[in-house]
Formats: structure tokens, sequence, C-alpha cells
């Protein structure tokens, strides 16, 4: 990968047919079976990926080199269980898994104001999955997730055809920044709008912070628009526990109106804290902190 995310996601049409009828026929446990195989193939050819990966495996939490080396695999592998997982549940073996909740009484709460709020998660763990176990819970309806739909045009037709239909709103970020009247008018109406907090477009304006001891740098969308607007803001994760369970996190987040920066920096302070009990399930795999540059 590039020092920046360039924008779209790895794999073809084929790829995602044949691992998908495997799926199917041998179920979730044959499946990670395979993957075990795919991301040996993945690991001995993607170069810039694995020294990105191993940086922030010794650089970031200060391991050895022998277990920095064994994650990048063991990274790799949980997100490839994370991807089949989000497939698996999409196209109806919801019941194959379970969750538990930490802290899911403020969603609640917000809901229940219906004056609006910001959600913020990340590239980590799996959220995209999460309203797949809140749709028991919410009117899922009421919450949007504001997404670039990276994915292959044909690879999303395709998941599109295949998956159980969902009712969570998606506002997909457009050129024309017509999303910003999008994202506005689901706050008005009372809705709850969901953000990645740590990953930009190339070329768009940024903010920086200290994130697991350097300086990285973050969109500025999410936290100037929460800031400006005074909106209260949580933020939450859906992580994977363990090989069938995951658990949802929602926190609190304090600051004050127009501190952006500030909103950032408890941001950056609530990611480490769940990147320290989940390490392996960072998943943005390029130079996020700008290392290859020493």
């Amino acid at each position: 990968m590039a020092t920046e995310w360039e924008g779209k996601s790895r794999g073809t049409l084929l790829g995602y047919q044949i691992y998908i009828f495997f799926l199917r026929n041998f179920g979730i446990t044959a499946a990670y079976a395979l993957l075990r195989v795919v991301i040996v193939y993945y690991t001995l050819f993607s170069p810039k990926s694995n020294r990105d990966t191993y940086a922030y495996f010794r650089k970031r939490h200060g391991f050895s080199r022998a277990k920095s080396i064994i994650n990048i695999y063991k990274s790799y592998y949980t997100f490839g269980q994370t991807l089949t997982d989000k497939v698996a549940i999409s196209i109806g073996l919801r019941e194959k898994f379970t969750y538990a909740h930490n802290g899911i009484e403020h969603i609640d709460n917000l809901l229940k104001e219906n004056k609006g709020g910001i959600l913020i998660s990340g590239h980590v763990g799996n959220f995209e999955i999460s309203h797949y176990f809140l749709e028991d819970r919410y009117h899922i309806s009421n919450i949007s997730m504001v997404t670039t739909h990276a994915e292959h045009q044909d690879i999303k037709e395709y998941m599109e055809r295949i998956s159980a239909k969902s009712h969570l709103e998606f506002i997909v970020v457009k050129d024309d920044m017509s999303h910003i009247f999008e994202i506005h008018k689901a706050i008005d109406e009372g809705g709850l709008v969901v953000f990645t907090g740590d990953r930009y477009m190339p070329g768009s304006k940024t903010l920086t912070e200290n994130f697991l001891g350097k300086e990285a740098h973050f969109p500025m969308g999410p936290y100037q628009l929460a800031s400006r607007l005074n909106l209260p803001v949580l933020f939450v994760y859906f992580m994977k526990a363990s090989k069938r369970h995951y658990e949802l996190y929602a926190q609190s987040a304090e600051f004050k109106a127009r501190d952006a920066q500030g909103l950032l920096q408890e941001y950056s302070e609530s990611m480490e804290g769940i990147l320290k009990e989940y390490p392996l399930q960072w998943f943005n795999y390029y130079d996020f902190w700008k290392d290859r540059k020493e």
C-alpha cells in the first residue's frame, strides 16, 4: 500500500464468489481454515503492508521483533475472520454469533432524546456489522453510517444481491459534497450519524494528534462538525472477542464546544485503550504514522 490510504479495497469478484460458495457449502469453520492459506499468500506478496504492520507492532506497542513478525500474520488472519463474519452474517448466519455490550445505554439515551448525535468509530474491529445485532434493539433506520463505499462496483453489486436487507442508512461521500446535506438532515431528524475517525481521503483537511506515542493525521470533518454543532458524541467499537463472539463498546465524549482538537485528543485516548486490549485489530494497513520517511 502507499503511504496514504488510496480509497479502495482489494480483491476480485471471482475471489468473492468462490469464497462465499465455500462459506455457504462448508461452513464458517471450514472458511476460516481456507482463510489461513489465503493469508499465507497475502503475507508473502504484500511487502509494503508487512513493513507498515511490523512498524505498528514494534514501534507503537513495543513488541519484540519476533512477536511483531508473528503478529503480522495474526493481524491479517483476524482481519480476514472479521470479513468472513461480515459475509456470513449478511447471508443469513447471524444466529451463529453472539455479542455483549459495554455502554450501550449511551446509545439508548441519545435515541430517546431525539436530538441527534455523532458516533465515531474506526478501522478497528468490525463496526460495520454491528447493525445486524442492534436491529433487535433499535429502529436501526435512526442510525446512518458515512461511507466511501470503496469496494469495486461489481463486488458491491454482487454483495447487495446476496445479502440480507438491512435498514441501516448509508450516506455515501460524494465529490459534489452533497453528502453534507444528508448528514445534517439525519441529525436534524434526531438520528445518529456514524463516522470513522481514523482515515481520510488524500487531499482532504486533517488534524494531528499524538496517538500511540507519535503524531498522526486524522480527518478533520467529524471532529469539526461535532464541535461546531455542539452535538453529543460517542466513541463506538465492535470488537471480535473470540471465534464467534463480539463486544460492543460505547463511550461518551466530554469536550468543549468548538474544540475539535480536544475531541480528537479524547478519541485518540479512547482508541489507545481499545488497541491495548485488542492490538491485532488495527486494520489500517498503510504508513499511518509516516514511519517510512524516517
